[in-house]
């Protein structure tokens, strides 16, 4: 009797013990809801906290270079511990790039009510810098005038005084947002015209924020340019699909000014032309091939062989123009259908 109940007792011991042990689990208490922690929960002491560390380094992008913009909302809404978070994605997002005056440049643009430039493109050459530059950056507090904050990157940081190369040097321009609210202003006219500048806009979306919004704010597809996490507590998750997305950039895709077919070159791109077609002297556009025929007189100088001859040459000349102004024809239809 003494043996059945000392097992029993034993077996309870076990469950408590069990039960416990999955109970402090350290990942069940960092994976925790974020509306928990918003609406009064304090997290547990023994749970993970990272912190924004500028030596650390992890790259493993080299691919074209970049003028790259981040615009962060730092709101009320946006508590200290949760811009903390914010920052370390910053931080992971410049480890993981290749970050130099030749190769991607990085600007930050902090907003609330106000829009604060953090650093221009131009500031850091380098990845410690920008990182300690990153860690001393503080939340504004108040408001969300979100499309104020994308004037301000396309007006003051997509420049060549602030740092971004010129147009014809074929760099890509990025702009990374990221917000929890809803706009206080206007963000579609503002959107669309950074994005007709040639912007390529990513919107990051967190908790509550507007997904209309960032519809409307992000590049096409959307599928691909909007994202969103449920918390700030995980928004660090998004460095590696940044990472596969911004090193796996397609100079072609990314815009170029090839008339007929544009050819990835390792970072870079070249325009080739379709068959019966050269590349004329600027490199990107494209001529009919001409058609040289030459007239060799007949020594016996019939004439009835010279007159076919001549309207052979004739013939071949016609059918060189009609073909030269059903392609040009052709191309203005192309053209049309791109705007459509």
């Amino acid at each position: 009797m003494k043996t059945l109940f000392g097992s029993v007792i034993y077996g309870l011991s076990v469950w408590l013990v069990l039960v416990c042990g999955t109970y402090v689990d350290p990942a069940q208490v960092a994976a925790q809801s974020y509306a928990q922690r918003r609406t009064g929960g304090r997290p547990q002491p023994f749970s993970p906290q990272r912190t924004l560390n500028p030596a650390a380094t992890d790259n493993h992008c080299r691919s074209r270079p970049l003028d790259l913009v981040f615009i962060i909302d730092s709101s009320r809404s946006v508590r200290p511990q949760e811009f903390e978070k914010v920052k370390i994605f910053l931080a992971d997002m410049v480890d993981t790039l290749d970050v130099g005056a030749d190769a991607t440049r990085v600007a930050v643009v902090n907003y609330a009510s106000t829009v604060k430039i953090e650093f221009l493109l131009k500031d850091y050459p380098d990845k410690l810098s920008m990182k300690q530059a990153i860690a001393r950056i503080d939340p504004l507090a108040a408001g969300t005038m979100t499309g104020l904050a994308i004037r301000t990157a396309m007006e003051d940081c997509f420049t060549v005084q602030s740092g971004a190369r010129p147009s014809n040097m074929g760099i890509s321009k990025v702009a990374i947002i990221v917000t929890d609210g809803r706009p206080q202003d206007q963000v579609e006219e503002v959107s669309a015209a950074a994005r007709g500048s040639g912007i390529e806009i990513y919107a990051v979306g967190v908790d509550r924020a507007d997904m209309q919004s960032l519809r409307l704010m992000a590049s096409q597809p959307l599928d691909d340019h909007v994202f969103y996490v449920e918390s700030f507590g995980v928004i660090e998750k998004l460095t590696s699909k940044f990472r596969e997305t911004l090193c796996g950039l397609d100079p072609c895709a990314m815009g170029n000014d090839c008339q007929h077919i544009c050819v990835n070159n390792a970072n870079s791109f070249y325009c080739q032309c379709r068959e019966g077609y050269v590349l004329n002297p600027d490199k990107k556009t494209c001529s009919l091939k001409k058609v040289k025929v030459e007239v060799i007189e007949d020594p016996c100088k019939c004439e009835a062989r010279l007159a076919f001859q001549k309207l052979t040459q004739k013939s071949l000349q016609d059918l060189t123009a009609r073909l030269a102004e059903a392609t040009r024809r052709v191309q203005q239809l192309e053209i049309a259908v791109g705007h459509v």
